[in-house]
């Protein structure tokens, strides 16, 4: 099943990008895209969307005024309220008005077809646009930041539901990341994955480390 998404955001710039970050996703459809909050309900109305991402702050009308009254009249329809910080009342207040995620527009793109893929599915999100403050590292398979950091986690010996509360990321995502990283590794297995890391320099072997600090 095709999910249709509707796309309110003021700057043009985001809804490219946006745009750009699902063109990889076949299951996740752009049905409708509005400038100011007076036109999303109207828009809701015609195109009978899935799910909404809602920016926080638009002309017109206020991202949270906007999410009361769609909740209020398109019970159905989910909401993702899109937000340029992630300040954790207004997170509050949108979860309050009936929001099942608070996205910071920082995140990694690759992440938001997942985030879309799990509100749909009734999992509550908050997800911030942490990254690692390492720089970043050259791979051989073309690993996105994101992916380069679950390695890492991998590494230290962290689980899914560790790394997704650090990540602030639902374990389902976590799940779609080592997926991602497993094919394009070639290996079936987090031993596999974590020892081609190590082998190609991606990721650093603690034991090199120590035997370098040793000697």
């Amino acid at each position: 099943m095709r999910l249709k998404l509707l796309v309110a955001d003021d700057h043009p710039l985001v809804v490219a990008a946006v745009r750009m970050s699902l063109s990889d996703a076949p299951d996740i459809e752009i049905v409708g895209e509005a400038t100011s909050g007076q036109e999303v309900l109207p828009l809701v109305g015609r195109t009978s969307p899935d799910i909404v991402i809602l920016d926080l702050r638009m002309p017109g009308m206020d991202g949270l005024r906007c999410l009361e009254l769609l909740h209020e009249r398109h019970p159905t329809v989910k909401t993702i309220m899109f937000s340029g910080s992630d300040d954790t009342a207004a997170a509050d207040a949108a979860f309050a008005r009936g929001a099942v995620a608070f996205v910071q527009k920082t995140i990694d793109p690759a992440d938001l077809a997942a985030i879309i893929r799990q509100a749909v599915a009734g999992n509550v999100l908050f997800a911030t646009g942490n990254v690692a403050s390492t720089a970043p590292v050259e791979s051989p398979w073309d690993l996105t930041p994101r992916e380069i950091e679950v390695l890492r986690a991998l590494a230290g010996g962290q689980s899914n539901k560790q790394m997704a509360r650090e990540f602030w990321l639902s374990e389902q995502t976590i799940k779609y990341h080592l997926t991602n990283v497993y094919r394009k590794l070639g290996v079936s297995s987090r031993t596999e994955a974590v020892r081609q890391a190590y082998e190609n320099g991606v990721i650093e072997n603690p034991v090199l480390r120590t035997e370098a600090i040793t000697t």
